[in-house]
């Protein structure tokens, strides 16, 4: 297999939906269902890419989001926002977190996809991502 998706959901649905159009699109799916098993493991398989969700218990997504972008090793990953939060909600609750108060502005992640999502949709975000 290609290049290696993290996909981060709660909903294992949409794990399962998810990986199956990173396999179609080549890449190798690894899981998690949270932020925190999520940042372990971006430290044990330096993922290419990121499918994220917003909403999500342990580590939610707006929180991870912003420690991989704040961390030197894993801000050039790509994420792919994929949450039922409109993407102006998101880009609000960021500058809302009391860690954000003083620090350089995160950039925004390199696509946003509001949930539902169609699998020709992601799989041609994930493809647009990678190249």
């Amino acid at each position: 297999m290609g290049k290696k998706v993290l996909i981060v959901d709660d909903d294992a649905d949409i794990r399962t939906f998810a990986s199956s159009v990173v396999e179609n699109s080549g890449c190798t799916p690894i899981v998690a269902s949270n932020g925190e098993e999520a940042m372990d493991k971006i430290r044990e398989e330096k993922p290419d890419v990121i499918i994220l969700d917003v909403l999500m218990p342990k580590e939610s997504g707006i929180k991870m989001y912003r420690t991989v972008k704040t961390d030197p090793q894993f801000s050039d990953i790509p994420v792919i926002m994929l949450s039922a939060i409109a993407k102006r909600t998101f880009a609000r609750s960021q500058k809302a977190l009391p860690e954000s108060e003083g620090q350089p502005p995160i950039p925004e992640p390199e696509a946003y996809l509001e949930k539902p999502v169609e699998p020709e949709e992601l799989e041609a975000t994930l493809k647009k991502v990678l190249s």
